[in-house]
This record gives structure tokens, sequence and C-alpha cells, in this order.
């Protein structure tokens, strides 16, 4: 049984109340901090007036990272399956001498 916790979690001087699972406690606190701290960036180094502005770039700051590592990652599969054809292809061409 999943233990629910209640907690509040702040983001952009606004506070979120939350029931979340107890497992997940530790990455909404992390992500909230790492939120917080992109704001805080794009409002020193961009004349961004409008908190929501900055939330629309953080989050596709944020979307953009998962994009990434997807597009990465099925790179990282492409080129593994390659891999082992041409393994197969040394390997039969090995049995065969």
């Amino acid at each position: 049984m999943n233990e629910k916790l209640k907690i509040k979690i702040s983001i952009a001087d606004r506070v979120y109340p939350l029931t979340v699972d107890l497992s997940q406690e530790e990455g909404l606190r992390s992500a909230s901090k790492k939120i917080d701290a992109m704001i805080k960036q794009f409002e020193e180094n961009y004349a961004v007036r409008d908190k929501q502005d900055v939330l629309a770039m953080c989050a596709l700051q944020f979307a953009s990272q998962v994009e990434q590592k997807q597009v990465d990652s099925s790179i990282d599969s492409k080129d593994l399956e390659r891999l082992k054809k041409i393994n197969d292809l040394v390997l039969d061409y090995l049995e065969k001498k």
C-alpha cells in the first residue's frame, strides 16, 4: 500500500498543496527547486517581467530536455542495432571459413 503524504510545494512565489506518494516527495521538492533556480536565471538574464512568460520558458526548457533524451536514446538504440547486425555478419563470415 502506498503511503500518502500532504506537502506544500512553492513555485514562483506560490504555494501548491499536494497529496503525493511518499516515494514522490524528494523528486517533487527537487523539481520545484530547479524550477525556481531556472526562473531566477531567466529573470536575471532576460528582460522578462511576466511570471507566466518565465514559467512558459521553464516548461519549454524542461520539455526540450526530455525530448532530447528520447532522441538520444533512439539514436543509441539504432546504433546498437547496427552493431549487432555487423557482429552477426562477422560471426557468419568467420564460421564459414
